[in-house]
């Protein structure tokens, strides 16, 4: 579904600031898989999720996506087959228009000023109603004055509206406190299991990153160090992973945020 052939990337070549962020990285992933990526600040992990999405070009490899080519394919157009949400709730949506505005958008149903039909309105009303957080009943309020894991959550829906090929989320809860966090993994995993999407999800906590999806890859300078899944993968502990990471890179694994998520 999703083919990763070596690809590199290297910011600021040939300056001081040079950094080699993807080191001939490879990935495959089947459709239907959901994986949580986990590695410390500065392991690739974004820069991997970037270079699928095509927010730059990488400079050599190549990345096919449900059998086509897309290594050249500019962003908005690998936007129509790809969703996303980042760590920042106030990103992936219009703060200054209303839930119903946002939904017609990310539908596809029209552009700016466009107008939902009763039926389109009925549809949008019975998916926020999933959401479980009342929006179904503020169509009309500005997204810019929902909390935060009620945006994060209305882009979540946002995201998979389309039934995108493919699911990107950054550490889609990260900016949440515990409660929203666990409420908005949980409203993840029910899509994603439900639309039976093709998932990658970036997180800091190392328990989620066992208990979610089907694989755990781990990655660190800017490659992959550890890919598990299955029956290997249910026996792990987090203990397990950090002691697998030092096995993989030679080195422990340092950030306070993934160990005092475990």
């Amino acid at each position: 579904m999703l083919r990763i052939e070596g690809i590199s990337k290297t910011f600021n070549a040939g300056t001081v600031d040079e950094k080699k962020a993807l080191d001939r990285l490879s990935l495959h992933v089947r459709k239907g898989d959901f994986i949580s990526i986990i590695g410390a600040n500065g392991a690739g992990k974004s820069t991997l999720f970037n270079a699928i999405a095509g927010s730059f070009l990488v400079d050599e490899g190549a990345i096919f996506l449900d059998g086509k080519n897309v290594t050249r394919v500019q962003e908005h157009k690998r936007s129509k087959i790809i969703g996303r949400l980042f760590q920042d709730p106030m990103k992936g949506s219009a703060p200054g228009m209303s839930i119903e505005e946002n939904l017609i958008l990310a539908a596809g149903k029209g552009g700016w000023l466009s107008v939902a039909s009763p039926k389109e309105k009925q549809a949008f009303r019975d998916q926020l109603a999933l959401l479980g957080m009342g929006l179904e009943d503020r169509m009309k309020a500005p997204v810019g004055l929902l909390s935060g894991g009620q945006r994060q959550a209305l882009t979540l829906m946002m995201a998979t509206m389309a039934e995108p090929k493919l699911l990107l989320l950054d550490e889609h809860t990260a900016a949440l406190d515990p409660g929203t966090a666990e409420k908005v993994l949980h409203l993840t995993e029910k899509i994603v299991r439900e639309d039976h999407l093709t998932c990658l999800m970036i997180t800091h906590n190392m328990q989620s990153a066992l208990d979610l999806g089907n694989r755990t890859i781990m990655m660190d300078g800017g490659g992959i160090v550890f890919d598990t899944e299955g029956e290997e993968r249910k026996k792990l502990t987090v203990q397990d992973l950090l002691n697998r990471f030092r096995e993989a890179s030679g080195k422990q694994l340092v950030n306070d945020r993934m160990l005092l998520s475990t």
